[in-house]
């Protein structure tokens, strides 16, 4: 679905992204982890045409950045990890914002599928009961819900979030991940994210790409690109025993490492 090939970013002397290439493959969830300044975020902005880069991205063979921007906004949907409003929208008014790559113009009214698809937005992230509310009188966790709702009704084939849970409660981070997988669940779509927490990566990723200071060191199959002995690499620590310790405190008696 998605081609990444010899990706480079350079922020003045900075190189931020150094060659790096991989593919998206239909009903793949693709996971972008390393440690912070690896090069994930850069990953998403140049996908989302957000930063000057090098290298070929393509979308089902089309260069991405000769895509007009409404058949762009059709095949691929991003979520930031930061989403503001500084205005007091209903939440079906921000949702349905994510119709306007099907509008003609911007003053169009909406469709009979246009209706439908917020419609099925907000059912999908269980919004029904604040369609009406403002978003300023929003949590959190709620307006990244709506965010996600803005997307899912904008119907592209791939998903790009960008920590879509950060500094979320547990419980929305849980939410959030699995309304994901549920999306992911129909034929012909792809989700690619970036996330820190090594634990949601494991748990919903198919597909990984390893990253360090702006290289693919490792890309695969979710277990292998994520050994024990990669992840040290790239962390410069023990990441299983850590995570093995941290389990150790949620168990009733003391866990003992394999390994």
């Amino acid at each position: 679905m998605l081609e990444i090939k010899d990706l480079s970013v350079r922020y003045s002397s900075v190189l931020a992204l150094d060659n790096v290439s991989f593919t998206l493959e239909p009903g793949q969830w693709l996971m972008l982890v390393g440690p912070n300044g690896a090069g994930k975020s850069t990953i998403v902005e140049a996908i989302a045409q957000g930063v000057k880069y090098t290298g070929e991205i393509r979308f089902m063979g089309k260069a991405v950045d000769r895509m007009d921007v409404h058949s762009r906004a059709r095949a691929i949907g991003v979520l930031s990890q930061k989403n503001s409003v500084n205005y007091a929208y209903t939440v079906e008014e921000v949702v349905a914002l994510g119709r306007y790559a099907y509008k003609r113009s911007f003053l169009s009214s909406k469709g009979q599928d246009d209706e439908e698809q917020i419609e099925k937005a907000l059912n999908a992230t269980g919004l029904q009961a604040f369609r009406r509310s403002s978003v300023l009188e929003l949590s959190g966790g709620e307006l990244q819900r709506v965010f996600l709702a803005q997307v899912f009704a904008q119907d592209p084939r791939i998903l790009i979030l960008d920590e879509p849970a950060n500094h979320l409660d547990l419980i929305y981070q849980k939410h959030i991940f699995s309304l994901i997988g549920e999306w992911l669940k129909t034929g012909g779509r792809g989700v690619i994210s970036v996330v820190h927490d090594l634990s949601l990566a494991k748990k919903y990723g198919t597909a990984a790409v390893l990253l360090n200071n702006g290289k693919a060191v490792a890309k695969g199959e979710i277990d292998s690109c994520l050994s024990r002995e990669k992840l040290e690499d790239v962390y410069g620590m023990d990441v299983y025993g850590w995570m093995r310790e941290m389990l150790s405190q949620w168990t009733e008696k003391p866990f003992i490492d394999p390994q």
